[in-house]
């Protein structure tokens, strides 16, 4: 029997992840003159909301066996407790367009290609009330509920949670755009926020963010002093006074935010943090064994809908039926969608592990990452179970067989032509030096060396995955300077290359440069003692700025 959780279990829970899928409204906000209403009279709509999701529920209570198929989504039109419908929570977001675009709308409708093609109904309800959804969930009056990879050990960690099973299924989208990281005037790169107050929301995907932006520059987040806020709208609200010197934030604050701050700039978004950031959909680990049919159909159909999805004619009806359930312009639903990457079948194949040969992020990197993270930084009081253990794979698999062809297929790394000559030399976004051993006088990468690479590097490559990576070789000043520089040269290429063929990523995204030894590390320009000249025997890897 379905429980509902206890008043303390549910503030605890929403404390964790108040901010986890906060940022649907976040392009509406500042982009449309619904949005523009929103900030005016935010406080007043929200408590007229409330009292119409009241009314709402109580209506669709009793008349719950009426069915509705109708275009636009309505609340007082909802299913009940239909056993043939599934019915999935979503927040304001453009991720979920292609589940409308294949339902025909919000509504459970007999026109559905879900009810044509797999005999059932879907209903889509917005509710960006995270602790409404979960309390529902937990009363089974939603079966399938929206999150992000990284900040999903904030629903399987806590204890309460624990009967419930949370079982992720499918991915939905990468985030390309909607977060970033601006800073004030004199920080030009990561590395320039070492010792920085950084305003960000606790915990929320933005700690994620932040979190790798650091190691990619060989630091942690105990190297910034971190000035907690509720989300990422008031970090960018705090970003305006003299209390902070960064902040993580949503589009478009970035943009409306440095505007207002002279000299301050957006540092990074998710455009080159590009795979940092994926939604998920989960549902309880019985309720997918129970409807197992439907869960299967439900995964085929939203990926035969991405694949249709690539053809204009579909994108724009895919656009109507997202500007109806926002209650946007169609050009405001359009431009939404600009902001993410529709995951696909291969891309879920990818994400959750089926498929053996991919070597890039997978939702197992984040969830795992970041349930360490979170316990690390007392965001939860226990580990949650690792990702093996909170997934379902069956839908996937299922379908495995079916969806054949490009249209289906993994998204593909970023093709990068040849770097040219101001590329080579552009200020670097964020550095990072390894120190990489080499045999006196040899440039081949050591089993160690490599085992080096694969922890300290390989997965800032992988979630920075739109930007290049400049490769630096140094040295010492012992022996002659030419063979110094060639050296250097030639061992920065090692590295590169083992990137290229261990982790599949394109030959022309790196930029190879061997100083010999015209780079000392600072306070280590005469090679004068051993220490210094170790340190000096150094790679770096520099991450540059999208072109």
């Amino acid at each position: 029997m379905a429980k509902r959780l206890t008043m303390f279990s549910k503030l605890l829970i929403v404390f964790l992840i108040l901010a986890a899928i906060g940022f649907g409204g976040k392009w509406i906000l500042n982009n449309t003159s619904f949005g523009q209403g929103l900030k005016d009279k935010a406080a007043q709509e929200q408590m007229d909301k409330e009292d119409e999701r009241k009314s709402s529920n109580q209506e669709a209570t009793n008349n719950s066996k009426s069915e509705n198929d109708g275009g636009l989504f309505n609340n007082k039109n909802r299913t009940g407790s239909d056993a043939n419908t599934l019915r999935v929570q979503l927040v304001t977001w453009p991720g979920y367009t292609p589940g409308l675009y294949y339902n025909e709308g919000a509504n459970a409708n007999t026109r559905s290609r879900f009810y044509k093609d797999y005999g059932f109904k879907v209903e889509f309800v917005r509710e960006d009330n995270l602790l409404n959804a979960l309390d529902a969930w937990a009363a089974d009056e939603f079966d399938i509920l929206v999150q992000t990879a990284d900040a999903f050990p904030l629903y399987t960690a806590p204890k309460e949670m624990g009967p419930l099973e949370p079982t992720a299924f499918m991915q939905v989208d990468w985030s390309r755009g909607g977060d970033a990281i601006i800073a004030k005037r004199g920080i030009n790169s990561i590395n320039d926020l070492r010792g920085k107050k950084v305003a960000l929301a606790v915990p929320a995907p933005a700690q994620t963010m932040l979190i790798t932006a650091l190691e990619s520059a060989g630091m942690s987040i105990n190297d910034v002093k971190v000035v907690k806020t509720a989300d990422n709208i008031e970090a960018a609200e705090l970003f305006k006074s003299s209390d902070v010197d960064a902040a993580v934030v949503w589009s478009p604050f970035d943009v409306e935010a440095t505007s207002q701050v002279p000299g301050s700039k957006i540092l990074l978004t998710t455009v080159e943090q590009s795979h940092i950031i994926g939604d998920i959909m989960f549902a309880k680990k019985s309720v997918i064994a129970d409807k197992r049919e439907m869960f299967n159909g439900f995964y085929e159909g939203w990926m035969k809908a991405v694949a249709e999805l690539k053809d204009a004619g579909n994108l724009e009806k895919g656009a109507k039926y997202l500007a109806e359930f926002l209650q946007v312009t169609v050009d405001d639903a359009k431009a939404m969608m600009g902001t993410v990457h529709y995951a696909s079948h291969g891309d879920n194949m990818n994400f959750f592990g089926i498929n053996n040969s991919y070597k890039g992020m997978t939702g197992g990197d984040l969830y795992n990452k970041m349930n360490k993270k979170f316990y690390e930084m007392k965001d939860t009081e226990v580990l949650g179970p690792l990702w093996r253990n909170v997934i379902a794979t069956g839908p996937i698999i299922n379908a495995n067989s079916k969806l054949r062809g490009p249209a289906y297929a993994a998204e593909g790394a970023k093709e990068f032509k040849p770097a040219t000559t101001q590329e080579r030399s552009a200020p670097a976004l964020a550095s990072k030096p390894i120190s990489i051993s080499f045999a006196t006088g040899q440039y081949k990468l050591s089993e160690n060396a490599q085992t080096i690479i694969d922890l300290q590097f390989s997965e800032v490559a992988k979630s920075f995955g739109n930007v290049r990576v400049r490769v630096e070789g140094n040295t010492d000043n012992v022996g002659g300077r030419a063979m110094n520089m060639e050296l250097s040269r030639k061992r920065a290429e090692s590295v590169a290359q083992y990137l290229q063929s261990t982790y599949q990523m394109n030959k022309n995204r790196f930029i190879v440069v061997g100083n010999g030894p015209d780079k000392p590390v600072k306070g280590c320009e005469s090679n004068a003692t051993e220490n210094c000249r170790a340190k000096n025997r150094r790679t770096e890897f520099q991450l540059l700025a999208s072109s």
